[in-house]
């Protein structure tokens, strides 16, 4: 390994790399819902395996992939819409599946709030009639909160039918109705997408406000915007190709580590310099550059104080640890 110099100009070993961030620190919060070694197959080409996922109490969990990678599957099967080929899903310690009881249903789904990240309405159901549905189905529905946070996102009072509304207008919609009936979880699946930037952050703003009423409740949002979980989450899950890539607290990855966009004469020093074993970096070839993964900045800063490194986003982890290469 090769010596660096102090500050003094002597000659120093470095110490190795730490390595990436442990798991989350809400890993013994209780668990309002959990994925523990979900498989299932979805016609020829695509399955989920061995998926674990979990959702603290008190905690906002970020669940980011690609198209297709696998998370409103992950969402269905979690919710019992989707029955599992293998391993468990559990809601509020209850285990849910699309045979699972009436009983069991009324206990688990009465404490989960959801907004797809389509409309599940029919087309032709007024609004009084999908407030009256939710009222049926939640002794617990509070019309006046629910007036509440339609107007706060500024839906409008008098909509003739499910049709009428644009798929922002849609979203919103569900989430009105999912917190007016209080659950302990509230699962978001894109549910910022479609809306301009106003409307998100309102519908942030209002799903903050739900989370400090009550520390014991939790959120699961999916989302390709990943701004939005920078703001909000507290862990981010990221799935690829139906796998559980990584759990990472989000403070982890913006607090800690960072890219270096690096040179080839940069890139060849920091190889060089026997601080890394062959392959445990991560890195994506550019086509002048390299945006390396580092897991601590700070002593990377150290080591190579004249490469610029910048703090880690969600969007450029999840980049470079699905699309880079070890180097």
């Amino acid at each position: 390994m090769n010596a660096l110099l102090d500050r003094e100009g002597r000659q120093t070993m470095p110490a190795p790399m730490p390595p990436l961030p442990a798991p989350s620190a809400f890993a013994e919060a209780p668990l309002l819902a959990e994925a523990r070694g979900l498989c299932k197959r979805f016609g020829p080409d695509f399955a989920l395996e061995d998926v674990n996922l979990a959702v603290p109490e008190g905690s906002v969990v970020g669940f980011v992939g690609r198209n297709g990678a696998g998370k409103t599957s992950t969402i269905r099967c979690l919710l019992g819409i989707a029955s599992a080929d293998a391993g468990a899903c559990m809601v509020m310690g209850e285990r849910l599946s699309p045979v699972a009881g009436d009983e069991t249903c009324e206990r688990a789904r009465g404490q989960v709030g959801v907004v797809f990240d389509t409309m599940p309405f029919l087309p032709t159901l007024t609004l009084k009639q999908v407030v009256s549905i939710y009222e049926h189905a939640f002794p617990g529905f509070d019309l006046a909160a629910f007036q509440r946070v339609r107007q706060a996102l500024g839906l409008p009072d008098r909509v003739w039918t499910m049709r009428a509304l644009s798929r922002g207008q849609g979203m919103q919609l569900q989430l009105a109705l999912a917190l007016a009936h209080r659950p302990r979880l509230l699962v978001l699946d894109e549910a910022t997408a479609g809306l301009d930037p106003i409307a998100r952050d309102t519908l942030l703003e209002l799903v903050r406000t739900w989370l400090d009423e009550d520390e014991c409740r939790g959120v699961l949002f999916s989302s390709h915007i990943t701004s939005d979980l920078e703001e909000l989450a507290d862990v981010v899950v990221g799935i690829d190709d139906g796998r559980i890539a990584f759990t990472l607290d989000k403070d982890a990855i913006s607090g800690q580590m960072g890219i270096a966009r690096l040179t080839a004469e940069e890139l060849a020093q920091v190889l060089a310099s026997g601080l890394f074993a062959p392959g445990s970096l991560v890195g994506r070839r550019l086509a002048y550059s390299t945006e390396l993964l580092v897991g601590d900045r700070q002593l990377f800063c150290e080591w190579f104080p004249t490469i610029r490194v910048e703090p880690a986003t969600i969007d450029a982890y999840l980049l470079i640890s699905q699309k880079g290469e070890a180097l």
